[in-house]
């Protein structure tokens, strides 16, 4: 897995131009500063067969939300997070690169993107299949979700309203 980085993003106008890297370099833990409490972000990048480093996604995600102010947010984001990665490490020839961004307005918006320019579709529950149940759980649980085709693939995302 391509290490994670968690950052703070600079405010138009500031003094500080892009991201800027908010990892404690005592604990390698997110944090963000007073000034860049506004956006918060987590990037990761996963190869095509590294579904064990979900797990530790998870984890990251989890901290980072914690150390962001909105620990409320992290038992369902980390259960869509699974989701989605696994979605598109099982169901593509590629990786998977997962970005989440908690606003200044407190919503979290996780994106997945993947190479593949296949559609995923939620499986209908009277489907006898032991598998293929995760964007029922998406649907049900997000305040928002959606899938964007791009050129070089998709972007699978939802959003859930911190407080």
């Amino acid at each position: 897995m391509v290490p994670v980085t968690a950052a703070g993003a600079g405010r138009q106008g500031g003094a500080r131009g892009g991201d800027v890297n908010l990892m404690d370099s005592q604990t390698g833990r997110a944090r963000p500063s007073s000034e860049d409490r506004a956006e918060c972000r987590l990037h990761a990048a996963l190869g095509p067969a590294e579904l064990a480093a979900v797990a530790t996604l998870r984890h990251r995600l989890r901290e980072a939300l914690g150390d962001w102010g909105a620990p409320q947010l992290a038992d369902t984001a980390e259960l869509l997070v699974s989701e989605l990665v696994t979605n598109a490490l099982l169901h593509t020839e590629h990786g998977a690169v997962l970005d989440a961004v908690l606003g200044a307005d407190r919503r979290l918006r996780v994106e997945v993107r993947d190479e593949s320019g296949r559609l995923p579709r939620p499986r209908p529950p009277a489907e006898a299949a032991t598998s293929g149940r995760g964007l029922l759980l998406v649907e049900a649980l997000a305040d928002a979700w959606g899938v964007q085709v791009r050129a070089d693939g998709k972007v699978t995302w939802f959003e859930l309203a911190g407080s």
